[in-house]
């Protein structure tokens, strides 16, 4: 079970790590095209719009694993669908990427001025590590997905969950209990002891239904 942590927060550091980068190379693109185009590509700021997302959520997702060691598997499927989602939106960027650049930069990128074959290298950068990051969090929820843990989790069949019944199952048994030494006891008085007076004391005694007299 020390496989699932070690695997996601690799899987995550990883998926940052790129996720910054494509940030950096999408501000500079888009900074290029807007200086010199009076614009920006559609994919640029896609990319910069996904590698937000996963610079915001990835680093609390670290640091829930860091300060609350396995404590990840409480909201395991919420994980897995955010990191399905982003893992989505890195694909279009990668996607959208590839479309334009082969729209734009229709020769090899030594072939253009200095500043057009920058913006051709950085468009084939952010391609290549939002390709990356799409394998990287596709392949991670998958493999959560499919893992043993996530399905008992998914059905409530983990051990954390059976706690709950057993604990329940002991209410009736101490309630009988409770009720059991609450109840008073009572003893009929008898009609006679049969005794014949002053035998077996020091005074007579005699025994009537519901009185005692000495």
């Amino acid at each position: 079970m020390a496989l699932i942590p070690l695997v996601r927060l690799v899987a995550l550091c990883v998926a940052l790590a790129f996720s910054v980068i494509v940030l950096g190379l999408s501000a500079a693109l888009t900074s290029t095209t807007e200086k010199f185009l009076d614009g920006y590509f559609i994919f640029a700021a896609l990319a910069i719009a996904t590698s937000s997302l996963a610079m915001i959520t990835l680093p609390v997702m670290i640091l829930l694993e860091i300060l609350r060691p396995g404590g990840f598997t409480s909201m395991i499927m919420v994980e897995v669908s955010w990191l399905f989602i982003l893992s989505v939106l890195f694909l279009a960027t990668g996607a959208d990427g590839a479309q334009a650049a082969s729209d734009t930069f229709t020769f090899s990128c030594g072939d253009y001025i200095p500043t057009v074959a920058a913006a051709c290298r950085e468009t084939s950068a952010i391609q290549a590590f939002s390709f990356l990051n799409w394998i990287i969090l596709m392949a991670y929820s998958v493999f959560i997905f499919a893992s043993p843990s996530s399905l008992q989790i998914a059905r409530g069949l983990a051990s954390g969950s059976r706690l709950l019944p057993r604990r329940r199952s002991l209410a009736p048994a101490e309630t009988s209990a409770v009720q059991m030494e609450a109840t008073p006891t009572t003893i009929p008085a008898s009609t006679s002891t049969g005794y014949p007076v002053g035998a077996g004391g020091t005074g007579p005694t005699s025994v009537q239904a519901g009185t005692v007299t000495v």
